[in-house]
Order: structure tokens, then sequence, then C-alpha cells
């Protein structure tokens, strides 16, 4: 019996090694990752935290002051107007965006051809809305001589300067928003296609209309997949800010109507050089983003349906 346990261990020792040897060979590789995450993200996260509860303007080193730099918030009208802006932009651009790119799917998911390219070419702007390059030429679209009033001019309308005007000019980077449609639009679309025939065919014998069959079959199936498509939609909306940059011209104008709250946190920490405030109001916006993350999980349970 000895010498049956000696082998047993010998041949649990030899399956061991190469196992060590794998797990260390894998740490190695992964080790410049965590090295990125520590030094890169986690590293910057922590000392923004630290920061918020400073009186810091990155040429003297912080000095502690509490919790003022949060309570300062309650009286920071421009804040609060950036806050209106970023939440009207966010509740307008999301859903009109959704839409389209649900709207878009569904004639894409009919069999087009040249299916490949039109799928291509309407996901291209997802990757070019929020480069530099974009918002210049969505600021000369919508000048007073842009291509909008050069085109209403056709129709005997006269324009005005979309962008100059503070009625139109949140107006102007919502379009920009929902014409960068192609990737939920690519996700809705791989979507729809994992939908079964038979549940539309079910509902073509019991007599549905095509109406009947979107609300009663379509969207029920693909609640999933709007609802993951709404939370990154969300945040991705609250990040922006190069287009209200570009646009503005670095104000926010005109009269604070594209001032974007990252856009005003910009403006605290590197025009105005108060970083330990703008420490503050990046973790603000992180327990907007995550509260309202939440809450669309609390309320997935009441619309999203997942087929068990």
């Amino acid at each position: 019996m000895s010498a049956l346990g000696d082998l047993r261990r010998i041949k649990g020792s030899t399956r061991g090694s190469p196992q060590k040897r794998d797990n260390r060979t894998a740490l190695a590789f992964l080790l410049p990752w965590f090295a990125g995450l520590g030094l890169i993200t986690i590293g910057p996260i922590v000392a923004s935290l630290v920061l918020g509860f400073t009186d810091y303007n990155l040429i003297q080193p912080p000095k502690f002051n509490g919790v003022d730099n949060f309570t300062r918030m309650l009286s920071d009208e421009r804040l609060h107007q950036a806050l209106g802006v970023t939440f009207t932009y966010v509740m307008v651009s999301v859903p009109l965006q959704l839409a389209c790119a649900l709207a878009l799917a569904m004639l894409l998911d009919r069999g087009l051809r040249g299916l490949a390219f039109y799928r291509s070419a309407f996901y291209l702007p997802s990757l070019l809305g929020s480069s530099v390059a974009i918002a210049v030429l969505w600021r000369q679209i919508f000048g007073a001589e842009g291509l909008v009033n050069q085109l209403l001019a056709l129709v005997g309308i006269e324009g005005r300067g979309w962008i100059s005007d503070p009625s139109t000019a949140l107006s102007t980077l919502i379009v920009l928003n929902v014409w960068t449609f192609g990737a939920p639009m690519i996700i809705f679309l791989a979507g729809l296609r994992q939908i079964p025939i038979m549940y539309y065919e079910a509902a073509a014998v019991d007599g549905a209309s095509k109406w009947i069959m979107f609300w009663r079959v379509t969207l029920p199936l693909l609640s999933p997949i709007i609802f993951f498509n709404l939370v990154l939609q969300i945040i991705h909306a609250f990040q922006s800010f190069t287009q209200a940059f570009v646009v503005s011209g670095g104000s926010g104008g005109p009269s604070d109507s594209t001032l974007f709250y990252t856009l005003y946190l910009y403006h605290r920490g590197f025009n105005s050089f108060d970083m330990g405030y703008a420490s503050a109001l990046a973790w603000l916006l992180l327990m907007i983003i995550a509260a309202l993350t939440a809450v669309n999980f609390w309320a997935a349970k009441y619309w999203v349906f997942y087929d068990d």
C-alpha cells in the first residue's frame, strides 16, 4: 500500500508542476495589465477621491478642507445650469438615438442586398461622432452660412445661427448624438437575428398585424438588448465632452446653453485651477451615473423579458 501511495503522490506532483508553471506564465503576462489598472485607473480614482476633500490649485500643496467642496455645490449656479443642460441632453438624445437605431436595424434585418455595406456605413458615425473633426464639421453645417441654412434658403426659408442661438444650440448637439446610432444599431441587429421565426409565424396564424407583432413579439424578446443599449448610451451621453467643447469654442455658450457637466468640470480644473473642486465634481458625476444605472437595473424587472 505504501508503494501505491508513493506512486500516486509522484503522479500528482508531475501533474501539478506543469499547472503551476502555466499559472506563473499567465500571471507574468497579466502583470502589465494589473500594473496599468493600478497606475492608470485605480490610482487616479483614489487620488481624485482624496483631492475632493482638499483645496488644491495644482501649484501649491493640497490643503484639507473637509466637505467644503461638496457643500459648495449647493450654491454653484453654473453647476446647476450644467446639470440641467446635461440631463436635457441625455433624456432627449438617448431615446431618439435608440429609436433610430432600432428602426434601421429592423429595416436591415429584412435582408437587403449589400447588407454588409449598409451595416458598415451606418456604423461609421459611431466611430467618428465624438471626434474633433466631426464637431468642427457640425459647427460649419449649423453655422449662420452653413449647409442647413443654404438648404432652407432653397425653399425660401430664412435660417438662423443655430449654434449662436441659445434656444437651438443644444439641439444641434442632440442631433449629433442621435446621428451616432451605429453602435446600438449593430447590437439591435444582432438581437433581431436571435429571435426565433416561429414566434412570428404563430402570431401570423392568430391574425396579428405587423404592428401587433412589433409590440407583442419583437419588443418583449428584444427588451434585454434595449436595456443593454440604454444603460451604455446613458453612461456615454453623460461623459460627452468633445462635441460641446468644439462647437461652443470651449465656453459652453451661448449663455451656457451647451455647458455640459464634463465641460464645466474641465473649466474648474484646468481653467480656474480649482482641482480640488473639480475632483469633487467628478465624484458627483460618478454618483449620478451609478444612481441612474441602479434605477435602470431596478426598473428592468418590470419591463425586461428574459426568455428562460
